[in-house]
């Protein structure tokens, strides 16, 4: 039973909320709305934006020992 976050496109309200099934309906607790928006997991993003910024860094030089490829 994961816990997702939401951001409702009416009123910009972020949210959490347990969902126990994919075709679970998910409204705003502020304004009701059904048009939310489920926002990407950041603990699931950290690795690869931070993975994203090194290659991009390293991919300048050839040898990898510039001092952007930190």
């Amino acid at each position: 039973m994961p816990i997702f976050e939401y951001r409702c496109n009416k009123c910009r309200t972020k949210f959490e909320k347990l969902v126990f099934g994919s075709s679970a309906s998910v409204s705003c607790p502020s304004c009701g709305s059904s048009k939310v928006e489920k926002l990407p997991s950041t603990f699931g993003m950290s690795g690869v934006q931070h993975q994203t910024k090194a290659s991009s860094a390293c991919a300048s030089c050839s040898s990898g020992s510039c001092s952007s490829c930190h």
